[in-house]
């Protein structure tokens, strides 16, 4: 081959290459554009301003946005266990030393806000004030007559209806998920261990789904790669399959819900998590950091890490600007990661 021939020849190799790398993300003047279709974002570098040997956090596991426009992050690290920030990434707070298992929170109300947390190192789950004051505390659900051990029932997540009505997602022990009434009796137990569509396996995370008349409930099935919906009296209704994504807690912003995805399945301790978006018709539109979302009749095909930013995604969070924020476990406590659309 001719020495002309071979550099054009290399030219379009090279140029093959550099696109086919781009289908994980755009490169558009110099960055980086995560995800695909209507929902693309840039990585905000170097967002939290804050120093980790004074602001230390462990597993970053859930985050919330308050009333007050505060990005809430919690953490299981006990000199802080709530931490809030402005999002432009400045300290605006911290509060909490009792959680060393502090792993779901759900924020509650309009004027007057109450956190939801749960603990799964104390077998627990609390109401408290925005500013730390515990409120209530349950303990298992012995009424349930489900559970005749404490040390069974590890509490992953919880969800709150308008009413106040709770109800909390055992995704670390039997599986079941309890419904409380809005002074925190017990109403209802379903879920549990098994193998009908109607149970459970780490159901890890449950959030009320407003975008369907009536509403619905949506719980992670981890273990099964997929969501499941049940009615808010615990009635299942279907299961939204999500092949190569053990699938953290579902949250719902506008039409479309979101989630961080811990790993590929059989891939114990691998990094090897991304982010999925969902739309109302229960289809994967965006990928972050994973392989492009493909069906093939009508199937979606599974996914698998295709760029390694993030190491163990467990939660993401949509701002009111529709930023995204993605906190992770056990991924060298570092702080959560911030995304902006990309225009």
């Amino acid at each position: 081959m001719k020495r002309k021939e071979f550099i054009q020849s290399s030219s379009v190799l090279i140029a093959g290459s550099l696109i086919a790398r781009e289908k994980l993300f755009e490169i558009i003047n110099g960055e980086k554009v995560y995800g695909q279709n209507e929902k693309r974002y840039k990585l905000v570098k170097d967002w939290v301003k804050a120093d980790a040997a004074t602001l230390p956090v462990n597993d970053c596991h859930e985050m919330m946005q308050d009333a007050k426009g505060h990005i809430v992050l919690l953490t299981n690290e006990t000199k802080n266990n709530v931490i809030f920030f402005n999002k432009k990434g400045k300290l605006k707070g911290t509060w909490g030393h009792d959680f060393p298992g502090a792993h779901g929170l759900t924020i509650w109300g309009n004027n007057e806000q109450f956190f939801f947390i749960t603990d799964t190192a104390k077998n627990e789950f609390y109401k408290t004030t925005s500013d730390g004051k515990i409120l209530q505390t349950w303990k298992y659900p012995v009424e349930s007559e489900k559970y005749f051990d404490p040390k069974r029932f590890i509490p992953t997540e919880t969800t709150i209806t308008k009413n106040g009505e709770i109800y909390v997602a055992d995704g670390y022990g039997m599986q079941y998920v309890t419904h409380y009434d809005a002074q925190g009796k017990i109403k209802n137990i379903f879920g549990g261990r098994g193998d009908e569509e109607k149970h459970l396996d780490n159901a890890h995370g449950i959030t009320i789904d407003y975008r369907t008349t009536p509403e619905t409930l949506i719980i992670t099935d981890r273990t099964r790669c997929c969501f499941k919906r049940f009615s808010m009296k615990g009635e299942y209704i279907e299961t939204i399959s999500l092949p190569g994504a053990c699938v953290c807690r579902p949250v719902i912003k506008g039409d479309y819900l979101y989630a961080a995805v811990l790993r590929s399945p059989n891939l114990d301790n691998v990094d090897s998590g991304f982010v999925i978006i969902l739309n109302k018709e229960n289809k994967v539109v965006s990928v972050l950091c994973g392989s492009e979302p493909s069906y093939e009749n009508g199937k979606l095909k599974p996914f698998s890490q295709t760029d390694k930013l993030f190491k163990h995604p467990h939660d993401v969070m949509v701002d009111d600007e529709e930023s995204l924020y993605v906190c992770q476990w056990s991924s060298g406590k570092v702080y959560p990661y911030k995304f902006k659309p990309a225009k």
